[in-house]
C-alpha cells in the first residue's frame, strides 16, 4: 500500500481528502495550523499521521499531492522531487514558464512521477471527444468554445485566467492533440484587485486536419455556475456540459452546403445524446496518479502538458500588455 502526503485542506483539498481516504493508500496530511487538519480527524486519520510540519513526513511517504496556494507549487514540488517523492500538484504547475520547464526536467533527472492536476483530462466525456475528433467523426474542428464561470468567490493567489481558465486551454490541448500558434488576450479587474477577474483568450491551433479556432471565457460574475465546451465541425457538432453527471455531451450533424455563389444552405440533422460512465474526475485523476507510482507509466496529465499551459497562459498576459497577438 502506498503512503501518500497530502498537502492542503482548503476547498479543494479537502475533496482531495475525501477522495484519497476511499483509495488504498495510508495517508498523511499537513497543513499550516492545528485548527485546519480538522476534517481529517473527522474522517478519523490517527494524529500520528498528521502535522503542521510537512517535512515530519517526507521520509515516510512514496509520493505527494500538493494543493496549496498556485505560488508555493515551484519550491514545493522541487523539494519533493530531489526528495526522490512522486508528486501529484493542482494545476497550474507554477505561475511562470521557466519554473515549470525547470519542474519537467528535475523530475525526468530524478526519474519521478509529475502529474499535474488538470482533472478535465480524466472526465469521460473528454475522452469520448478528443477520441472522436482525433477519429474524424468531426471533419475539420472549426471553432471550439468554452465558458468557465460563474458568481462565486475569487481565488486570492492568481487571477481568474490561471485559477479557471487554465482547465478549457489544458482540455482543447488535449482534445485537438496540439498548441495553440497564436494567442489574443483580454482582462478586466472590475474589483481592483491587481488580477484579472474577466479573461478572454483567442487561440489559433494548426492541426494535420486544418486550422481551429478556439475562444475560453472565464470570469465570476455572471449569475449561476457554466462548465461549457463546445465544438463545431464541419462535418459534426457538440455540446459538453461539464456541471451534468452522466449525459454531457449532445451531438447535432449540422451541415452547411454550398447553395450557388456566395449562398450556403443550413441543414439541421440528427441529435444524439451521448452517455459516458459516470465516473469522478478526481478521484480518477488520483487513481491514476497511485497507479504511475506502482507502474511508473506516465500520467495522461504529465509535467509537460502543465508547462504547455502555462505557457499559453503567460502568452496571454503579454497580449494584454501588447494589445496584440502573440505567437508561440
Amino acid at each position: 500500500m502506498e503512503k501518500i502526503l497530502l498537502l492542503g485542506l482548503g476547498r479543494w483539498g479537502a475533496n482531495h481528502l475525501r477522495n484519497l481516504n476511499h483509495l488504498p493508500v495510508e495517508l498523511y496530511v499537513a497543513e499550516v495550523g492545528d485548527p485546519q487538519l480538522e476534517p481529517a480527524r473527522k474522517l478519523g486519520l490517527p494524529a500520528e499521521r498528521l502535522t503542521t510540519h510537512y517535512r515530519d513526513f517526507i521520509d515516510k511517504v512514496s509520493g505527494v499531492v500538493i494543493v496549496t496556494p498556485a505560488p508555493t507549487h515551484f519550491p514545493l514540488c522541487r523539494e519533493f522531487l530531489e526528495a526522490g517523492k512522486d508528486v501529484f500538484v493542482e494545476k497550474p504547475l507554477t505561475l511562470l514558464n521557466e519554473e515549470s520547464t525547470a519542474l519537467a526536467e528535475i523530475a525526468k533527472q530524478h526519474q519521478r512521477i509529475l502529474q499535474v492536476g488538470h482533472i478535465l483530462r480524466f472526465d469521460p466525456a473528454t475522452l469520448w471527444l478528443r477520441d472522436a475528433v482525433q477519429r474524424g467523426e468531426f471533419g475539420t474542428v472549426n471553432m471550439m468554445r468554452g465558458h468557465f464561470g460563474g458568481f462565486k468567490r475569487p481565488r486570492n493567489d492568481s487571477g481568474v485566467m490561471f485559477a479557471d481558465g487554465i482547465h478549457f486551454v489544458d482540455l482543447f490541448n488535449f482534445i485537438l492533440g496540439a498548441l495553440p500558434k497564436s494567442v489574443t488576450a483580454i482582462h478586466h479587474d472590475f474589483m481592483g484587485r491587481g488580477v484579472e477577474d474577466v479573461s478572454l483568450l483567442s487561440l489559433e491551433y494548426d492541426t494535420p486536419r486544418g486550422k481551429t479556432w478556439a475562444t475560453v471565457e472565464a470570469e465570476y460574475f455572471i449569475p449561476g455556475k457554466f462548465r461549457e465546451v463546445i465544438v463545431c465541425g464541419d462535418r459534426l457538432s457538440a455540446v459538453c456540459d461539464y456541471n451534468v453527471a452522466q449525459y454531457k455531451i449532445k451531438t447535432y450533424a449540422n451541415r452547411h452546403a454550398p447553395a450557388g455563389g456566395r449562398d450556403f444552405k443550413a441543414t439541421e440533422g440528427v441529435v444524439t445524446q451521448i452517455e459516458t460512465p459516470p465516473e469522478e474526475p478526481l478521484l480518477a485523476e488520483l487513481r491514476a496518479f497511485i497507479d504511475s507510482i506502482k507502474t511508473r507509466a506516465t500520467p495522461r496529465a504529465d509535467a509537460w502538458s502543465g508547462c504547455h499551459a502555462v505557457r499559453v497562459l503567460n502568452a496571454a498576459l503579454e497580449s494584454v500588455k501588447t494589445g496584440r497577438a502573440v505567437q508561440l
